[in-house]
């Protein structure tokens, strides 16, 4: 069985990075989006990336999670020759690749949906979609109402308790494994998808391809309630996305290390699920446009890549780049690659640093696999926390303020022993199971014992 936890993710969302159309008019040649993403390749090799997830690329109407056709990658990113080569490719490099999975509703362009809006009752497929009435209206004045994802007609929830609709998108999953190869799935709007479905996935799935890897989209709730023996792998940590910006936005290190805390300790709530932790998404703002001050990038990440689980960086936030929600849209959120992002100060540093999280991370068994226990958090906005296997002590020390702290750590696991920061190189000796240092500001040290 693999080793998520070995993971480090680069997340992208296709359309956007690949500068496509806004809408499909489903008669244009395939584009060449997909061909192009080879070229980045090497930059993620730097970052340590070993799993690309992908964000929504099959045939879709607009923003690709109004789906259109599973079988199919939308023409404005290119073919299934085209994905299949870049699956090819990035095998060839050691690096998995996870796919969106939307597969709680489809768009209105979707084949079975317009079949009912022809046939109405007579259509084969008229117990595709939840909660169809054909004696009720919609705003879009089909003749009949349905229920859309969150209240939105254009994203028509399927009914998943349909066996026919179950095996049609069975058979997408067996399509994407046997002709692209690929390792895993995203699960879009997992939490509203019934629990007995993706059993049903994840036991088909795990049957086609072992490992084969299953995360689930939930915002908010019980992690637990999906992220189990039999169901999902993993799910996004929504709660540390949201402690990580908050801490550092509001000068409060104390959410960052009660959410580490409830999650990860011993006695916390999920110490023994690899979570899929990021700092933004296609979703939420841009981590640069969420703090105050943008030297916080850097401890950021830093706790990112220190922290249980999975971490994953989203594309371009690696050069810090800027992004808003906007009132009505998400494009600011997913912008058209371009290469001009590292050419900045803060772009150029802020990728050399997380090049070297990642290496550390890669390197130690303890930041991939140990065990998390609090050491200190107090009012100067410092936070500390280790990271311990039965072979390897490492000390995470966290400095959130403007200017320099004195860090003393006093702990059973410091003991008589040297420590080294492995990103300054700096050795400390620790007396009495007291640890001494100083700690640059918006800064951290990640210390080894040795």
């Amino acid at each position: 069985m693999e080793n998520w936890r070995d993971k480090v993710f680069y997340h992208i969302y296709p359309l956007g990075m690949c500068g496509a159309p806004r809408r499909n008019d489903f008669c244009s040649p395939a584009g060449n989006g997909l061909a192009l993403l080879a070229r980045h390749i090497p930059r993620l090799l730097s970052l340590g990336i070993n799993a690309l997830y992908i964000g929504p690329l099959f045939e879709s109407s607009s923003h690709g999670y109004d789906t259109v056709d599973y079988y199919h990658v939308d023409r404005r990113l290119g073919n299934n020759n085209d994905l299949k080569e870049l699956v090819r490719v990035l095998h060839e490099n050691g690096i998995a690749v996870i796919l969106d999975g939307v597969f709680n509703h489809t768009g209105r362009d979707f084949f079975a949906f317009k079949d009912i809006k022809e046939k109405r009752e007579k259509s084969p497929y008229a117990n595709w979609y939840s909660n169809i009435n054909f004696s009720q209206n919609n705003e879009c004045n089909d003749g009949f109402s349905y229920e859309g994802w969150a209240g939105h007609n254009s994203l028509a929830k399927l009914n998943l308790g349909c066996r026919e609709v179950r095996d049609h998108l069975l058979g997408a999953v067996q399509y994407w494994i046997e002709e692209f190869s690929i390792d895993g799935l995203r699960l879009d709007a997992a939490n509203v998808i019934s629990v007995d479905f993706l059993r049903e996935l994840s036991s088909f799935s795990k049957h086609l391809k072992n490992p084969f890897w299953l995360m689930g989209e939930i915002v908010a709730g019980d992690y637990r309630s999906l992220a189990h023996e039999g169901c999902l792998d993993s799910v996004t940590n929504y709660e540390l996305y949201k402690s990580l910006w908050s801490s550092f936005h509001d000068q409060n290190i104390y959410e960052l290390s009660w959410t580490l805390k409830r999650e990860c300790a011993g006695d916390g709530l999920y110490p023994d699920i690899a979570l899929y932790n990021f700092a933004d998404n296609q979703d939420v703002n841009r981590i640069a446009s969420a703090l105050n001050d943008q030297a916080h990038l850097f401890p950021l990440y830093g706790a990112l890549f220190c922290a249980p689980g999975i971490p994953s960086i989203y594309y371009g936030s690696e050069y810090g780049i800027y992004g808003k929600r906007g009132a009505y849209d998400d494009y600011e959120l997913r912008l058209a690659w371009e290469d001009r992002w590292s050419e900045s100060n803060l772009g150029k540093d802020l990728f050399n640093t997380i090049c070297l999280f990642s290496k550390l991370r890669r390197e130690s068994d303890a930041l991939k696999n140990g065990n998390y226990t609090e050491l200190l958090v107090d009012y100067d906005q410092l936070f500390a926390f280790a990271r311990e296997t039965d072979n390897e002590t490492i000390a995470v020390v966290i400095n959130a303020s403007p200017e320099k702290k004195e860090c003393i750590l006093k702990n059973g696991k410091i003991g008589n022993s040297q420590w080294i920061d492995l990103l300054s190189e700096e050795k400390f000796a620790a007396k009495n199971n007291t640890l001494k240092m100083e700690v640059y500001p918006s800064w951290l040290r990640i210390l080894k014992r040795s």
